[in-house]
């Protein structure tokens, strides 16, 4: 169970928002905090405690007036951590060598590979051809919907009608790396953690997965390892007080180890 932690690109900045509140309608978003510092600060802060692994996601799609600023701020992170992160938002099989050869460890991919509310195997098979599986990650974020957990799409704005369950998750890591969750109703909010989502994610043997959404506190750091039996990574963002939380990014650095 390691810390992976985040840089989240909104509007050309650094930030933390509510995940449920994004809009691309005027580029609109909830904010819970807002960076003076760069992608390039925060990568070399991930890179100096030796944090491999977190990711970056460009919020923005590709059609904002923001999208460029975005970019620019995540190729600073890149090159301040070359290797150490992992980027994500509006991949596909065209651009993602673009972010792999500016030095990110992996591209994180959801929209591309779910189309009409399906997988789309044709395009999880053209980003395998682009990358490789061992450079591919999946983000599987979700939001619940008549009891069950859907994955979302389109920056987080789009149900598709794939439910995330056990036959879900054994399907897809066949075809990738590692998978990240987000779990978008909690996302942003500082509330706890999914619960079922942990659990979920802990169920699956060898499978390396990153859970991010909710984490408040060090109690809630507990559960997830409770529920995750120790096999899923974390994020966190906004409880951070990097970002303007309460939780120790030092303290956080050092949980279970």
């Amino acid at each position: 169970m390691r810390f992976r932690p985040c840089i989240d690109i909104h509007n050309g900045s650094v930030k933390q928002i509510v995940g449920g509140s994004l809009s691309d309608k005027n580029d609109q978003a909830q904010d819970n905090f807002v960076s003076e510092l760069d992608g390039a600060y925060y990568g070399s802060l991930y890179r100096d405690k030796g944090l491999q692994g977190g990711h970056i996601i460009i919020l923005n799609p590709s059609s904002s007036e923001y999208y460029e600023k975005d970019v620019l701020q995540a190729y600073s992170a890149l090159e301040a951590y070359p290797t150490g992160l992992q980027l994500g938002g509006g991949i596909n099989n065209e651009n993602a060598d673009n972010f792999l050869d500016r030095g990110a460890s992996h591209v994180i991919v959801t929209s591309f590979v779910f189309k009409n509310g399906e997988i789309d195997m044709h395009n999880l098979q053209l980003m395998i051809n682009a990358v490789g599986k061992s450079r591919l990650v999946l983000d599987l974020s979700c939001r619940k919907r008549d009891g069950e957990y859907y994955i979302v799409t389109d920056r987080w704005q789009k149900f598709t009608d794939t439910v995330l369950n056990k036959d879900t998750v054994e399907r897809l890591r066949e075809y990738c790396d590692e998978l990240l969750v987000h779990a978008v109703d909690v996302e942003g909010k500082a509330r706890g953690i999914e619960e079922n989502v942990a659990r979920l994610l802990g169920e699956t043997e060898g499978l390396t997965a990153t859970y991010a959404g909710g984490i408040s506190s060090f109690g809630d750091l507990d559960r997830l390892k409770e529920l995750g039996r120790g096999r899923v990574d974390f994020t966190i963002g906004s409880a951070l007080d990097i970002f303007g939380g309460s939780m120790s990014f030092e303290e956080v650095c050092g949980y279970g180890s």
